[in-house]
């Protein structure tokens, strides 16, 4: 079972990122701030439980919680600063959109930096830990697919509608095959290993 807070400052929200470790599309963030009283049973890691799970959660997180963001960070700048600092990025973003201000913030992870002088701790897979960072990591999983799934219809060869932009074989295999295309992330390794 989840534990709702991590310490006692109010409103606190957690924070997770989806998409770190794909070839193609952006890394998405969100931010989210549960009422102390939100419980679903289910509510876990976006990793640990199915696809349709995933969407009826995010339909009652968006639905219960007391503030809810997402954002994302496109293929091109990833390339400019780094994943790493996009990622953050996109969580800072994404807290800034909420429209409480958290008076503190818990990220999944173990990198993260000051976001408007407001107290944070990283929670090293905090995401099966905690509700919020849980509600964060299913919405930007869920926002993030739903990109990956509309970006397939423009380049079906890549068959994101399936990988999502990870570096399966198969969409490593789509790549020598048909080059890379401008949701690629160009600093990013593609090549299929001998």
């Amino acid at each position: 079972m989840l534990k709702p807070f991590f310490q006692l400052m109010e409103p606190e929200a957690g924070c997770d990122e989806a998409g770190r470790g794909c070839l193609a599309g952006p890394v998405f963030a969100a931010a989210v701030i549960l009422p102390r009283d939100f419980h679903d049973n289910e509510l876990n890691d976006s990793k640990k439980i199915t696809e349709k799970t995933r969407y009826r959660l995010r339909t009652l997180i968006q639905q219960y919680a007391i503030s809810w963001a997402v954002a994302s960070i496109d293929a091109k700048e990833i390339d400019a600063i780094n994943i790493l600092n996009a990622s953050i990025k996109a969580m800072h973003v994404s807290l800034s959109k909420l429209h409480i201000p958290p008076s503190y913030i818990i990220v999944d992870g173990n990198r993260f930096k000051p976001f408007a002088s407001v107290p944070h701790s990283t929670i090293i897979k905090g995401d099966g830990k905690f509700a919020s960072i849980a509600a964060a990591s299913i919405l930007a999983k869920t926002y993030r697919d739903d990109c990956m799934m509309q970006a397939h219809d423009q380049f079906p060869q890549y068959q994101w509608n399936k990988n999502k932009g990870y570096g399966t074989l198969t969409h490593r295999n789509a790549i020598a095959t048909f080059g890379r295309c401008e949701l690629h992330r160009k600093s990013f390794k593609t090549t299929v290993d001998s």
